[in-house]
């Protein structure tokens, strides 16, 4: 199924061409975005590498549900994702190198790359957007010092969720995503030649779902080598990712939701590989001072007196298990065939 459907930004402004396809979504002639489910990691503190994808969600439109979707989801329409609580997600991004596309990614109403209230447009000071390439993924919230707080899916109410932690605003707790493309000129309509260094560099039913913070994982959030002024603010599309659990998708489309993913324990105890990416000589988009920490699950859960949960007890990941990915070999390269 491909669905064309450009989103419009704002009254008078030309929409980037958008298509809705079974497991991904397509925006202009380049870019892709897809949802990778994953494993969970524990929610201790602890810092881990990157965790596998095992395999991409499935991905609806809201309009072709609309007589059994919630009333919220109609009011932002876009597409919707089935998660389990408590499972884990990543966000992977993908273009031609030659083409750079800058992505603004909201968690309900919080910016993912500053940890603040999203507001609209493109912000250089702090950053608060990724471009791709060179980021090829984003699995959670950044948490500043080249690490981010694992994306995580929660009833919307919990009082841990981060839309909560950072708004009053309530209603919707799924992904926000802005695309922008480039102004005229300022790169190439089709690949010319480059050398080793630049191709190197390529890319229950009635209760509602949002994302909050899990647990610390080593990923940086790039900054914008181009600047600014390269990012064309009248070019763009909008889109809102909403998320089902189980029981409200089985409601919403009569299929059964992916079945559960193994845990990070297990996953390990198999001798399967983690990964980490070789970026060492590259900066990291940093968290505002300013900005308050944003609470984790398992702290929420501790201050409210809850028990700790089998999946956040502390985790030992071997370093042979952990794979150092090149830049130069992204495609696939943290996917695992479970």
């Amino acid at each position: 199924m491909i669905v064309e459907h450009p989103q419009q930004y704002a009254q008078g402004h030309a929409p980037m061409a958008m298509k809705v396809t079974d497991r991904a979504l397509h925006f202009g002639d380049h870019l892709t975005v897809s949802f990778m489910r994953t494993l969970r990691v524990p929610d201790d503190d602890q810092e881990y590498p990157l965790p596998p994808g095992l395999g991409e969600y499935p991905v609806f439109r809201v309009d072709d549900f609309a007589d059994r979707v919630p009333e919220s989801w109609k009011k932002h329409g876009g597409v919707f994702i089935p998660m389990y609580q408590r499972e884990a997600m990543w966000i992977s991004l993908s273009t031609f190198w030659w083409r750079p596309v800058a992505i603004k990614i909201g968690i309900g109403t919080i910016n993912a790359v500053t940890g603040t209230p999203w507001r609209p447009g493109l912000s250089a000071d702090p950053q608060d957007y990724v471009v791709c390439p060179d980021q090829p993924w984003l699995d959670g919230i950044n948490a500043g010092n080249g690490f981010i707080k694992q994306f995580v899916a929660m009833p919307l109410m919990h009082e841990s969720a981060v839309a909560r932690e950072r708004s009053a605003q309530a209603g919707f707790g799924g992904i926000h995503l802005t695309l922008h493309a480039a102004k005229p000129g300022r790169f190439p309509d089709r690949p010319g030649a480059c050398d080793y260094e630049e191709c190197e560099l390529l890319a229950p039913s009635q209760c509602e779902m949002r994302l909050g913070a899990g647990g610390r994982l080593r990923q940086k959030i790039y900054p914008d080598e181009h600047g600014l002024d390269t990012w064309d603010l009248a070019n763009h599309a909008r889109i809102y990712v909403h998320v089902a659990n189980s029981a409200q998708f089985r409601d919403i489309t009569g299929e059964d939701p992916p079945p559960t993913t193994v845990t990070a324990d297990y996953y390990t105890r198999a001798g399967l590989p983690w990964f980490d990416l070789y970026d060492e000589g590259r900066g990291a988009v940093p968290v505002s001072d300013a900005v308050p920490a944003i609470e984790s699950l398992w702290q929420v859960d501790h201050a409210s007196g809850r028990p700790k949960r089998q999946g956040d007890r502390p985790l030992r990941v071997p370093g042979y298990q952990v794979v150092m990915i090149r830049p130069s070999a992204l495609e696939a390269a943290r996917t695992v065939t479970w």
